[in-house]
């Protein structure tokens, strides 16, 4: 599948708000791959369909996670809007035809993190949280943090993820934790 008929599949699957935030990913996770030399067709790739299962209901996610033998901890089973990125990822796989590891990767860990992400993983990480039509205390000094260092902006960015989580009282995945503290360790 080209970009066009990417575009036009995702489009089709997600509401246009989702599928508008999934276009601003893309374009700035392309504007971060040019900054920091990482591959900008996969940049654009996986920003278009970092989100691509988001609009699936909890019961449709679950029983495609079943169905593809995607584990799900614990957390992430009580936590529904974590599981859209690992099912993302193999619906990028199955339905999309992405047959590419670091892809794979940058949409699998786009909501949690993990410890020494790829530079393309990192990249959609922050791409998720400084898009443009992303607006929340602190989304501008993270937007310049991203063009400075990636490492500070992954820990940046976990801070507000982990105020906002204690702040709605919702579980924080494991994998939010051990993220922040590698890179805080280096």
């Amino acid at each position: 599948m080209n970009i066009t008929q990417i575009e036009q599949k995702l489009k089709g699957m997600l509401l246009e708000k989702r599928y508008k935030h999934s276009v601003a990913v893309m374009e700035t996770a392309v504007e971060m791959a040019l900054f920091y030399g990482a591959d900008v067709e996969k940049a654009r790739i996986a920003g278009l369909l970092h989100d691509c299962a988001k609009n699936y209901s909890p019961e449709e996610m679950i029983a495609l996670c079943d169905e593809y033998s995607i584990e799900l901890d614990d957390v992430t089973k009580k936590q529904h809007g974590l599981i859209h990125a690992f099912l993302g990822a193999e619906i990028a796989k199955r339905e999309f035809g992405i047959d590419d590891d670091e892809i794979y990767d940058a949409i699998y860990f786009h909501t949690v993190g993990k410890p020494n992400m790829s530079t393309l993983t990192k990249i959609i990480y922050i791409a998720d949280g400084i898009e443009p039509l992303r607006n929340y205390d602190g989304v501008e000094h993270l937007r310049e943090v991203a063009y400075q260092d990636l490492d500070k902006a992954i820990i940046y960015q976990m801070d507000i993820t982990i105020k906002s989580v204690l702040k709605k009282g919702t579980l924080l995945h494991p994998g939010t934790v051990a993220t922040r503290n590698y890179y805080i360790s280096r």
